[in-house]
């Protein structure tokens, strides 16, 4: 997935959810973040980012702020990104995984639920739905950073298509390249990571991804190992 043009600045502060104050060649400007998460460990005072100028007349923002530097780790921090990267890895057959599908479709609405992508083939039909994880400790990466309600419905709405017979996927995007596993975060979100191992049991299948980042690109990079055991135990 090719960035758009990118200016580097600092992080001054985080005002809410979704904008952040950023300092650019000494001029303070707002900038809109994509991703409701805490990113405590990410949107410090001075941290070094790199955000898109956005030139809509009607926005608040100028800016949209893409990547944090964390030490020596670029980390994407745009939520609505996974969804392009599994789209754009899918559409290039390099998800070995679902390598029995052919087409896919976005968005898609099944009774009262709707799914990010729905893949289509001669392997029939399997339904996926992608989460954005920037949290890595210890290259553990980590879901959720903060308790996630709708996140936790999606997992069950795709548990109940799975114990009905369908073929169902979740796809962490790890929008970093410095984890070595994937694992829920029971410690954050217990509920969550219920919800999460209840519905592997129900035989959803779990994946998870890192990504290669740079200025110019984000890419899909490696499968992760995925370990669900609650380690609070």
């Amino acid at each position: 997935m090719r960035m758009p043009p990118l200016v580097a600045g600092r992080v001054v502060r985080r005002d809410n959810r979704f904008r952040v104050t950023v300092e650019i060649s000494g001029e303070t400007v707002a900038a809109h973040l994509a991703n409701s998460g805490r990113l405590s460990e990410l949107l410090v005072p001075g941290a070094l980012c790199w955000v898109a100028p956005n030139h809509n007349p009607g926005r608040k923002t100028r800016f949209d702020l893409k990547l944090v530097q964390y030490d020596d780790e670029l980390v994407s921090i745009d939520a609505t990104l996974p969804n392009a990267l599994f789209g754009e890895a899918f559409s290039a057959g390099i998800l070995e995984p679902f390598a029995g599908f052919e087409c896919h479709a976005r968005e898609v609405g099944l009774g009262k639920s709707r799914f990010d992508f729905r893949l289509d083939g001669r392997a029939g039909t399997c339904w996926v739905e992608t989460k954005s994880v920037t949290l890595v400790v210890d290259g553990e990466a980590r879901f959720p950073d903060a308790p996630t309600l709708r996140g936790a419905k999606h997992v069950r709405e795709l548990a109940a298509l799975s114990r009905a017979g369908e073929c169902t996927a979740i796809v962490f995007v790890v929008q970093r390249d410095d984890a070595r596993v994937f694992a829920p975060h029971w410690r954050a979100d217990p509920a969550f990571c219920e919800a999460l191992a209840s519905a592997a049991r129900d035989g959803v299948v779990i994946y998870a991804w890192s990504c290669s980042v740079g200025l110019d690109s984000v890419t899909l990079h490696r499968s992760l190992p995925v370990c669900l055991a609650d380690y609070r135990r």
